[in-house]
């Protein structure tokens, strides 16, 4: 059964912080597990992450001290840092856009294909544009304000809020990443300790790009597992209403 899969899958996903250097992780299985993590779900299909793969000896050595010399960033076999681009938000809008125009192929639109037309070309812009006074902030939440006073309304203001939306996508995106990693048969560490500015420096991106996180890939170790896996009881997190 599928759901056997997963839960062996599921499983056998831990955090491993040391890798064994001689054995190799073929670029297919990176590769097939990257073009998984594309197929994360995202806020409104807006897809504002990218991904940094990080294969060569000297990027890796590079790398090893830029996530502050932790052991599940030695001896890896490949880094791949997750990052988001809110920044991009206008151009990705424009290419969900262009899909919706080009699958109408000259006819006239539906119901559906308006829908998404006005969600790409009005909604998004809205949702996302910034300026230097802080106008369309102020627009944001206004309309938050005043809608959410008789119904239920998205709280969607300032630029914390579209930070926290890209951030989220990203991370489905390093989880699916890392799921098949499992599934491949090999070991995963997603870091948050690194120095984001000199991560970014070394990667020549824009001050709109944030790291979301960096994952180490490669064939882990009995050491590198700190321990037994536990989790606080079911009941303590579970709540049904």
């Amino acid at each position: 059964m599928l759901a056997d899969s997963f839960e062996t899958i599921i499983q056998r996903r831990r955090s491993n912080r040391r890798f064994d250097p001689a054995i190799a992780v073929a670029d297919e299985v990176i590769e097939r597990s990257l073009k998984r993590a594309i197929l994360s779900p995202n806020s409104s299909n807006m897809q504002l992450w990218e991904f940094y793969w990080i294969q060569s000896p000297e990027e890796k050595a590079k790398f090893h001290a830029l996530c502050l010399g932790q052991s599940a960033a030695k001896n890896t076999a490949h880094l791949v840092v997750f990052v988001t681009r809110q920044d991009l938000w206008s151009q990705r809008a424009k290419w969900n856009l262009s899909r919706i125009q080009e699958s109408l192929q000259g006819k006239e639109p539906g119901k559906m294909e308006k829908r998404g037309l006005q969600y790409y070309s009005k909604l998004m812009p809205l949702l996302y544009r910034q300026d230097p006074f802080g106008l369309f902030t102020g627009i944001r939440k206004a309309m938050c304000f005043f809608m959410g006073i008789r119904k239920p309304f998205m709280r969607f203001g300032g630029k914390a809020d579209q930070r926290v939306t890209v951030h989220k996508s990203c991370a489905l995106a390093a989880q699916t990443f890392m799921l098949s990693i499992a599934a491949e048969g090999y070991e995963s560490c997603p870091m948050e300790g690194f120095d984001a500015v000199r991560v970014k420096k070394e990667l020549g991106l824009p001050s709109g790009a944030e790291i979301n996180m960096i994952v180490s890939v490669g064939k882990g170790t009995d050491e590198g597992i700190w321990g037994e896996r536990f989790r606080l009881p079911y009941e303590n997190v579970v709540f049904k209403r």
